[in-house]
């Protein structure tokens, strides 16, 4: 396994709100290998998306180990449009926190051969949605 395709949402109900995150880690072939659904507190939905994010790497780089991380490629695909235009640098960062998470993912983003992103529609992302909507309920 050299790649690693991961979905990712966030949610917060308020805005901020009480708020969690939702995880989709897939194989190439898009097997499911693992999925997560967290309460994260109080958040906005931009903050949670970028937690789950976040999550998604260091969880990646659990799976793997850092000998194999270093051989993967990791694509993480999100339906918010605003976190992939921000971490693909079409839009500016102006919240503080947000740059945090921003540096955080930078980081993360060593640990692995390549990181990318992509947006795609919320349709597409309906498991993530489900276990951050699963783990809101909780």
């Amino acid at each position: 396994m050299n790649k690693l395709i991961i979905y990712t949402d966030g949610g917060s109900r308020g805005n901020p709100g009480p708020s969690a995150i939702g995880v989709v880690i897939k194989d190439e072939k898009e097997n499911t290998i693992k999925t997560y659904g967290e309460k994260i507190g109080t958040a906005t939905n931009n903050e949670a998306e970028y937690k789950a994010i976040i999550f998604a790497l260091q969880k990646a780089k659990l799976l793997l180990g850092k000998k194999k991380a270093k051989e993967t490629e990791v694509h993480v695909k999100m339906d918010s449009e605003l976190a992939f235009k921000q971490l693909t640098g079409e839009y500016k960062l102006t919240n503080e926190n947000i740059q945090k998470f921003f540096i955080e993912i930078h980081n993360l983003k060593t640990e692995f051969k390549k990181v990318t992103f992509e947006h795609i529609k919320r349709e597409y992302n309906k498991e993530a949605d489900a276990a951050l909507n699963k783990a809101l309920d909780s």
